[in-house]
């Protein structure tokens, strides 16, 4: 499968093997439940989803493991998972005790029963709120100027499942008053990247893909030049990709988590306090970030606010 966002995505269709491949690692943690692991057990289990630019997503990581180790006691054992399902069923299941969600489908996770709880969220600088926009887009030229232009055309998204390159947009098109069931026809690109070259190539004559991909990543490769595509809509802030922290732990544990992800779990930090060493680039996860910062369960009402107008079936699958 293609690499997704970790800022973005929510729910991929689950299958049993997904699930098995993030906590059947044998002897390892992920075999206990959080329950023994939250009242005197050794060890925690760290499951994270692989961005598009991920390489090695554990050494990515690294500095923040070896602070949640100190800050907590406990032996952290990372784990990459193929999707956010298994993020999810890993977590429902107790496998799993810190969890990298995408805004979606950490509602998605709250909705169906997870008992888990939003400790921090990334942001790409300091001083930063965690959040990002989604973008509805055109090639340069185009006669589309708004995303009522998108009716009657053919439109790519990103996946039925993404945060800001499907469900933000189809709110946005049906307050547009665009029928998003007959008066488009889809396209489901896989990937922001392949959304927005899609729409550079023609193959779609509208699109959508996350703010940074559009206006940064994709310039910064050469993929597209800068101005060769027009952002037409800009949707409302989507709140940060969550880290939650199971609620089976106990309080004192689940404390230390959420102060180290808080206050320390930035790049300042982590090199001020060697926890970056030698000449590789100090980072605190896949994404560039610069740390995290604070969130809470209300950051994410307005994601279920657009579950609520769009009735789209993503958001309440359990």
């Amino acid at each position: 499968m293609f690499l997704v966002n970790r800022r973005d995505l929510g729910v991929f269709a689950l299958g049993a093997a997904s699930v098995l491949a993030l906590a059947g690692c044998g002897s390892s943690a992920a075999s206990k439940s959080s329950t023994s692991e939250g009242k005197g057990g050794n060890t925690l289990v760290m499951a994270a989803v692989p961005a598009e630019n991920s390489t090695d997503l554990k050494a990515s990581y690294g500095a923040v493991i070896k602070l949640l180790e100190k800050e907590t006691g406990k032996k952290i054992i990372f784990q990459t998972a193929t999707n956010y399902a298994a993020v999810i069923e890993g977590q429902r299941s107790g496998k799993i005790q810190i969890a990298g969600y995408g805004p979606f489908s950490y509602v998605q996770a709250k909705s169906s029963g997870v008992k888990t709880t939003p400790v921090a969220a990334g942001v790409e600088t300091k001083g930063a709120r965690p959040g990002y926009k989604s973008y509805g887009i055109v090639k340069t030229g185009s006669p589309i100027k708004d995303l009522k232009g998108f009716a009657g055309k053919k439109v790519c998204f990103v996946d039925p499942n993404s945060t800001s390159g499907y469900l933000y947009p189809r709110a946005g098109l049906m307050e547009a008053g665009v029928d998003v069931e007959k008066g488009i026809t889809p396209v489901m690109a896989g990937g922001h990247d392949a959304s927005v070259l899609a729409v550079k190539s023609g193959q779609c004559e509208a699109g959508f893909a996350y703010d940074t991909m559009v206006d940064k990543q994709l310039v910064e490769k050469g993929q597209i030049k800068k101005g060769e595509i027009t952002t037409v809509w800009k949707s409302p802030v989507i709140p940060g990709s969550p880290v939650a922290v199971s609620d089976d732990l106990d309080a004192d544990l689940k404390q230390k988590i959420a102060t180290a992800f808080q206050t320390m779990a930035n790049v300042d930090y982590l090199k001020a306090h060697g926890f970056c060493s030698g000449s590789a680039k100090c980072e605190v996860d896949d994404a560039g970030d610069w740390g995290f910062v604070k969130v809470d369960d209300s950051d994410y009402d307005g994601v279920r606010k657009v579950c609520d107008v769009t009735k789209d079936e993503q958001c309440v699958k359990s």
